[in-house]
Formats: structure tokens, sequence, C-alpha cells
């Protein structure tokens, strides 16, 4: 087992107990323009779970002309959104004190995209003309792909986050996210398949809660309020009433309509992206050492990264989380 941080069992039952508690200041970044896949967190804020916790949460979104990455280490965020667990072996390996404390995605939303029928099977793609993948892909899964299931860097083009390639040649496949190609390529009007990586071995969490290692240390009470009022969040998101987080998610982003965020949430819920796994006995946000190393090791395996560069005690810390927490609030909504 990893090191970790203990966090004190009773603070659970002083919650059960309704404890009054004065509101403490927290700035949450996001990794992105407002969406559906923030829900959880909107949703918390609108309907005063942050505020029954003690919490006065700011939601500063993240976009095109704002990476909250740094925010968080230079304290300026008190939690960030981020990504998979590749950038949290990053951050350790150059020094940057922060710690997952959550996982709210239990599956990358990372996918491949074919036109409808044009590829059987995941092993069909292998021989494929063209693969479309950005940088970052490049760097990252690809390698997998390829070191894992046989993808040949011949195929490899450069993907630049726009759909004319892929709409033009019904033998192309490219990267998608789960909720937002798929849905951009359907409203032009192309039919597509889906292949989910994770389906397939890419084991990362996604949609990460980290901090900085200092709140961890310092005021462990705080994290564990935050991130238990984030579970909750989202467990009325995905199963109750969540009209209030829509709205607020329109104000925040007004590109964003009822329909669009209609259409991610059910993507969500299609590629079984939250609320599966260890989720369902372990509750929303679960995290696991074992799933942790089971990445890191793939990850070398593959060529991702150097073996022995990561200390993998100081990527997360799973006290905060796997209580079960939210699964009372999801019986109930979900009750016949």
């Amino acid at each position: 087992m990893f090191a970790k941080t203990t966090v004190l069992g009773a603070f659970g039952a002083i919650w059960a107990a309704g404890a009054v508690w004065a509101a403490d200041p927290v700035v949450f970044g996001t990794n992105w323009l407002a969406q559906g896949g923030h829900g959880g967190f909107y949703q918390a804020l609108v309907d005063g779970t942050y505020e029954k916790y003690g919490l006065e949460v700011e939601i500063q979104p993240g976009g095109p002309q704002v990476n909250n990455r740094p925010m968080l280490s230079a304290g300026r965020l008190d939690f960030l959104m981020a990504g998979n667990l590749l950038l949290s072996f990053d951050n350790v390996r150059n020094g940057i004190p922060t710690t997952v404390v959550a996982a709210f995605y239990q599956k990358d939303p990372q996918t491949l995209m074919t036109h409808a029928g044009q590829y059987d099977s995941f092993a069909d793609l292998t021989e494929a003309p063209t693969v479309l993948i950005s940088k970052d892909g490049q760097f990252s899964f690809w390698q997998w792909l390829v070191d894992e299931h046989g993808f040949r860097d011949e195929q490899l083009r450069p993907y630049g986050f726009n759909l004319a390639q892929f709409l033009s040649d019904e033998a192309v496949v490219q990267q998608a996210y789960g909720t937002a190609e798929p849905i951009y390529a359907a409203d032009q009007g192309a039919e597509v398949d889906t292949f989910l990586l994770a389906d397939h071995g890419w084991s990362t969490y996604a949609a990460t809660l980290e901090t900085r290692q200092e709140l961890v240390e310092e005021n462990p009470e705080l994290v564990q309020r935050f991130v238990n009022a984030s579970i909750e969040g989202w467990n009325n998101f995905l199963y109750g009433d969540r009209t209030a987080a829509y709205e607020a998610i329109m104000a925040a982003n007004p590109e964003m309509t009822v329909e669009k965020l209609d259409k991610e949430v059910a993507q969500f819920e299609k590629l079984g992206i939250i609320d599966v796994g260890d989720a369902e006995t372990l509750g929303i946000g679960a995290l696991t050492d074992e799933r942790v190393k089971a990445f890191y090791d793939l990850a070398i395996a593959s060529g991702i990264i150097e073996e022995g560069s990561v200390d993998l005690s100081k990527v997360a810390d799973t006290s905060f989380v796997n209580r079960g927490h939210g699964l009372d609030i999801k019986a109930a909504l979900t009750a016949d």
C-alpha cells in the first residue's frame, strides 16, 4: 500500500449529526468551458449541497484561452478537475506538490470514432489506412495502441480538431472524446461508431479531482467536505432533477443548450463513464491504489513514461473516497 494521509473518521459522524460549519471559500477550476461533463459540480453548487457542507464555492471554468493547471499549484485554485492519470504522473515527476483525491470518471471518455458499419471490430481498426491522432495523443494512448493492439505508425496522421477530413472520407478513423465529436459528427449528418479505449484496456481514470498536498496535510476536513459534497452533487445530477444545473452551465457557457446537454449526458450513460465498476459499490469518485498502479505499469510497458520516474505514493490519496458515500442518494432517487 502507498503512504496515505489519514482523515478522521469522526468527520462523517459529525456531518450526519447536522453540524453547522462556517462557510469556507473554495475556488474550483474545471478543465474546459462549462458542459455536461461538469454537471455534478454545478449541481452541488446550485442545489445548496456545497453550502450544506459549509463551503462557499466558486467554479472557475477552463477553456481555449484558460489553463487552470498551473493555477492549482500556484494557490489560485483549491481544487482542479484534471484529465487522466498521465497528467498526475507528470506533476509528480516534475516535483509539483499536487495529489488526486477522487476520480469522477471511472473510464476515460477517449475513443476512436469511425463511420458507422465501416469496421466490424476494434481489431479491424488496425487495418484502417488513416488514423487521425492529436499531438498529445501521439505521445500517450497512441503508443499504447501500437504496443498493445498492433496499430502502425504508417497509419498515423495529425488530427487538428476539425471534422472535415473525417466527414469527407469514410475509411478514416479519428480520435474523439466520447461526449463531443460523435455528437458533432451526428449533427452534420454522419452516423458513427465509437470504440471506447477503456473497454480495450486503457485503464486510466479521468476527470480526476486534484488538490495541493499542503491542503491535504493542513486541512483534510475541508478536502473531505468538498469531496463528499461533489459526490452528492453527481448523484443528484445523474439520478435527480438536473434542471437548475443545466441553467447554471448554460449561464456560464452560452453555447450550451438543453438539447446539447441532454445529448452529452446520454453519451455518458451509453458509454458507462461515471457510475460503473468500483463506483457502484464504493461510491462515485472511487479511486484505488490498484488501478493507479495498473495504469502506471501500462504506461511503462507502452513506453509512455520511464520506469522509476514516478513516486506512486505522491500520485493519489484514496482516504477521502471509497466509503459508499452517496449510495443512499442514488438508491432513493432510483427507487420505483
